[in-house]
């Protein structure tokens, strides 16, 4: 194996160490799960958001939430801020700091979730959609990397990956998100995993 594909191989694998650990201490994932299916079940909806590789992660989450993860069930209430009807509009007519916001705006409720994805937590456009859910009561989950960076703050909970390149923390956050469903599936569909 060449010596940089090795590096970057071991790289992942302890940040998949670092990820087990932290669940077995915090149990994050497993508190987060049951907090989005507890919301879900009552009607409330999750909304994603990110930049670039981020917001791929927030639409692979709202899809796999509203299609199918691991089987057949009911539709669940999800979407990611990305249609880019919205996106040029809004950058164009608000400027680009207020794409994610303005989708909060509108679809966001009290009692709704969002969840933001970023690898440095220091976007405007997202500490903006995060304060305007806070402003509607909305419970804000980031999943970030680096320190956390500004959204790290004003989250109610946030999984920050320890890692600086951007492709290690987008690997862990898209395994994050394939648990976060499943534990949501396992809550809402429990049939679905005997």
């Amino acid at each position: 194996m060449s010596s940089w594909i090795d590096l970057q191989v071991s790289e992942c694998a302890s940040l998949v160490d670092w990820l087990r650990s932290m669940e077995r201490t915090d149990h994050v994932i497993e508190r987060l799960s049951a907090r989005c299916a507890e919301r879900l079940s009552q009607g409330a909806r999750i909304l994603t958001c990110g930049n670039g590789g981020s917001m791929c992660d927030a639409m692979h989450m709202a899809e796999e939430l509203s299609g199918r993860f691991r089987a057949d069930r009911m539709a669940l209430a999800a979407q990611a801020i990305s249609d880019p009807a919205h996106l040029s509009c809004v950058a164009n007519d608000f400027g680009f700091e207020r794409v994610f916001a303005r989708g909060v705006e509108a679809w966001g409720q009290t009692g709704d979730l969002l969840v933001v994805f970023s690898t440095s937590g220091n976007s405007a456009n997202l500490v903006a959609a995060a304060k305007s859910a806070r402003d509607r009561r909305m419970t804000v989950i980031g999943l970030l990397g680096r320190d956390g960076g500004r959204v790290k703050d004003m989250c109610d909970e946030a999984i920050v990956v320890p890692a600086r390149d951007s492709g290690r923390i987008q690997e862990i956050h898209i395994k994050i998100v394939h648990l976060l469903i499943e534990g949501i599936e396992r809550i809402l569909v429990p049939s679905n995993y005997v």
